[in-house]
């Protein structure tokens, strides 16, 4: 839980989420845990095909749901070796960049250490349950 609660760097603009996300893509491992806050946190690393197709997908749903020309709702602890990204999802963002006593959850995590459960304030839209066992089964 440190480690969620540490410091994060804020991709502003797209092409950072983009540089991000083709850092991961450019040597995908099967070691990231990727979790929605909502549904039971996996137990084990996703395949790096699934990393893969949900990073594609997440870029995809991002830009579609977050029609801003700014992107600045994907945080990673570092931006060049990531360990730890929270993804928060468009429609739930409150103050999302710390300045609350208790801001938001993000809607998804990605980490290399096994998640927590954290348990979500808000029940999961059922959109955003299909969109996600769409990826997922």
């Amino acid at each position: 839980m440190a480690a969620f609660r540490g410091s994060f760097i804020a991709t502003l603009r797209w092409p950072q989420l983009d540089a991000l996300w083709a850092l991961l893509l450019q040597n995908p491992t099967d070691d990231w845990y990727i979790y929605a806050i909502g549904e039971v946190p996996p137990e084990s690393p996703a395949s790096a095909q699934d990393l893969c197709r949900f990073l594609e997908e997440m870029a995809l749903f991002l830009r579609r749901e977050h029609d801003e020309d700014y992107c600045g709702i994907v945080y990673a602890d570092n931006l060049e070796q990531p360990a730890l990204i929270k993804i928060y999802d468009p429609h739930n963002l409150g103050v999302s960049c710390g300045y609350s006593d208790n801001p938001p959850l993000p809607g998804w995590v990605l980490s290399k250490l096994p998640p927590c459960d954290l348990p979500s304030t808000r029940v999961l839209p059922n959109n955003r349950r299909r969109w996600w066992r769409k990826i997922f089964g």
